[in-house]
């Protein structure tokens, strides 16, 4: 094996292990953010109950309005019967006490149909309320985790590039160059084994015999024909 092989695998070494921590780092604030989107689920449902609850509180200060309003109503009209002396018109005055009467009947059931939602309003919000509660707990404590798992990746990833570094000090230009060129375009590894039935086991393709014969030789860096990654005996 070339002794360039062996501090490329020290260096590939640095960067798979780059690789996976730069995955990581990129999934964890997906994870929170999906976190927060369950979160924001539940605070929707609280939000539309206590609407929900506000406009039922509406409609009953809305009918008990309209119920003053005809009482006031009923309150002049039999005042003026009072005052009339016409037969006919305090008879007119009655059928408008009565047709008000009858308005206020309906009314009346109509807030105690208000009423009755206003309680079934209040038990969803309770709820709601209560799985919003529970949730948050359960997302701030995965959403604090995933932070410190974060936390932890990047500071192994700082070391790492420091360590790769310092690797790179006295190694060939040229062939960290083909390496990187690699790395960019594959991801790692690029230096893979190749197997003693020919087999490239970075993209599984048969090589040649004669590449064989070359990797096998450990005269030169030698590349699969398929792929291009830099071969090393097993």
């Amino acid at each position: 094996m070339p002794p360039d092989i062996v501090g490329l695998l020290t260096l590939q070494e640095r960067d798979l292990r780059l690789q996976e921590l730069r995955k990581e780092l990129e999934r964890i604030p997906k994870e929170q953010d999906l976190a927060r989107e369950r979160l924001a689920t539940h605070q929707q449902a609280v939000d539309d109950a206590k609407a929900a609850l506000q406009e039922n509180g509406v409609a009953i200060k809305g009918v008990e309005l309209d119920v003053g309003t005809r009482k006031e109503s009923i309150t002049r009209l039999k005042q003026q019967q009072f005052e009339t002396r016409k037969n006919e018109e305090y008879q007119a005055l009655g059928v408008k006490v009565s047709h008000y009467s009858d308005e206020i009947d309906g009314l009346e059931t109509r807030e105690l149909e208000l009423m009755e939602s206003g309680d079934q309003l209040r038990g969803t919000l309770t709820e709601a309320e209560a799985a919003y509660s529970t949730t948050k707990g359960g997302v701030d404590e995965e959403i604090s985790i995933l932070q410190k798992r974060a936390d932890e990746f990047s500071r192994e990833a700082q070391t790492l590039e420091e360590e790769r570094q310092q690797l790179l000090v006295g190694m060939d230009e040229s062939l960290v160059s083909i390496y990187d060129r690699l790395l960019k375009l594959r991801g790692a590894p690029v230096v893979v084994q190749i197997t003693g039935e020919r087999q490239c086991l970075g993209c599984h393709v048969k090589a040649t015999p004669a590449t064989m014969v070359r990797v096998q030789a450990g005269k030169e860096l030698v590349n699969c024909e398929n792929c291009g990654r830099i071969l090393y005996p097993q």
